[in-house]
C-alpha cells in the first residue's frame, strides 16, 4: 500500500492510501466531488430504465455538449469492462429522449450549454482506483472517445486527500486514432459555426493569450473545443475564452465566487455550475493585458504555485 508524505511548516505527515470501502462510497464521492470531471455536468447516478441490459453509474453533459456514460469501479479495471461501456453508449445513441428528459429534469443545469438532441456524441468516462495499461491499447481501437481515470484516495483527519490521473498512451506507441463523428477544431470550424467576424476575433485573442501564457512559462496547455478553448494543467482548466452565443464571446476563470468579487477587473457573472467567472470581450477595446493578474492567480490556484 502506498503512502503519502505531506510536508507542511508543522512538519511531515505519513499517510496511508485508504481505499474505499464500497462501489457505492467510491461512487457518491466522484458524484459529489464533480470539479474531479471538470468540464462535465453530471445528471443523475444509477440510471434506470429503457431497454438496455444494465445499468450505467452516471450520466452526464460534458461542455461542448456531448453525453457522457461514467461507468465506475471499485476493483482494479482491464478490457473486460469494454464491452459493458460500449452496451450503455449504443443505449445513449439511440434513446436520446431519456437523456433529453433527465437533462430537463435538473434543476440547476447549465444555461449556456447548447445540446444537439438530434446529434450529439457520446463519451465514456471508465474510473477506477486502478486500471490496467493494457486496456488502453483496446481504447485506442473503439470509435467513441474514452477516458481512463484512476481514483486513489488518503484521509488525514477529516480532510480527504484524492489523486486523479488520466492515463494516456506513450507517443512513441500512439497510433493516429480517426474517431467517428470528431470533429477539428480550428478557425474554419468556428467560422462555420459562429459569426465569421467573432470567430477571427475569438482566434485572435486566444493566439495573445498563448502567447502570454508562454512569456510567463506557465506549464498550461491550450485545446481548442466546440465551444470554447481552455488552458490546461493536466486535464484541468485555469481559464480560457468561450463562446457565449454565436456572436459573443468571454474569458472564463476557474476560481471561486468569493475570489471573483475580490479580484479587477469586475466580472460580468458567475456560473456556479462550472466554478468559473465570465469576463465578456468588447474586441478591439479589451486588453489581455488587464487581466494578467486574474489568470496568474487562477494559474497558481490550479498548481499550486505559492501566490
Amino acid at each position: 500500500m502506498a503512502n503519502l508524505f505531506w510536508k507542511s511548516k508543522a512538519g511531515i505527515k505519513s499517510l496511508l492510501a485508504t481505499p474505499f470501502k464500497t462501489e457505492e462510497e467510491f461512487e457518491k464521492t466522484i458524484f459529489e466531488t464533480s470539479e474531479l470531471l471538470e468540464e462535465i455536468f453530471l445528471l443523475r447516478r444509477q440510471v434506470r430504465g429503457g431497454s438496455k441490459a444494465g445499468i450505467p453509474d452516471i450520466v452526464g453533459v460534458d461542455s461542448d455538449g456531448n453525453v457522457c456514460i461514467v461507468e465506475m469501479k471499485n476493483v482494479t479495471v482491464d478490457a473486460s469492462i469494454i464491452p459493458q461501456v460500449l452496451q450503455y453508449a449504443f443505449w445513449a445513441e439511440t434513446n436520446p429522449d431519456s437523456i433529453k428528459s433527465l437533462w430537463l429534469e435538473c434543476d440547476n443545469k447549465p444555461e449556456d450549454l447548447q445540446i444537439n438532441w438530434d446529434s450529439f456524441l457520446v463519451r465514456i468516462l471508465i474510473i477506477a482506483p486502478s486500471i490496467l495499461r493494457s486496456t488502453l491499447g483496446i481504447v485506442e481501437k473503439i470509435n467513441y472517445s474514452v477516458d481512463l481515470i484512476e481514483v486513489k484516495r488518503w484521509i488525514e483527519g477529516d480532510n480527504q486527500l484524492l489523486l486523479v490521473d488520466r492515463l494516456q498512451q506513450d507517443e512513441k506507441k500512439s497510433r493516429p486514432k480517426v474517431v467517428s463523428g470528431l470533429q477539428t477544431y480550428d478557425e474554419s470550424f468556428y467560422k462555420s459555426y459562429y459569426n465569421k467576424q467573432s470567430a477571427e476575433e475569438f482566434i485572435k485573442y486566444s493566439k495573445e493569450l498563448e502567447r502570454l501564457v508562454a512569456q510567463r512559462g506557465w506549464a498550461l496547455e491550450l485545446k481548442y473545443n466546440k465551444h470554447y478553448c481552455g488552458f490546461k494543467a493536466g486535464f484541468f482548466n485555469a481559464f480560457g475564452i468561450e463562446f457565449i452565443g454565436s456572436r459573443t464571446f468571454a474569458f472564463f476563470v476557474k476560481i471561486s465566487e468569493k475570489d471573483a468579487k475580490q479580484l479587477s477587473p469586475k466580472m460580468t457573472k458567475y456560473v456556479p455550475q462550472w466554478k468559473q467567472a465570465v469576463y465578456y470581450i468588447e474586441p478591439g477595446k479589451t486588453k489581455i493585458g488587464d487581466y494578467v493578474g486574474l489568470f496568474e492567480f487562477a494559474y497558481k490556484r490550479l498548481t499550486g504555485e505559492p501566490e
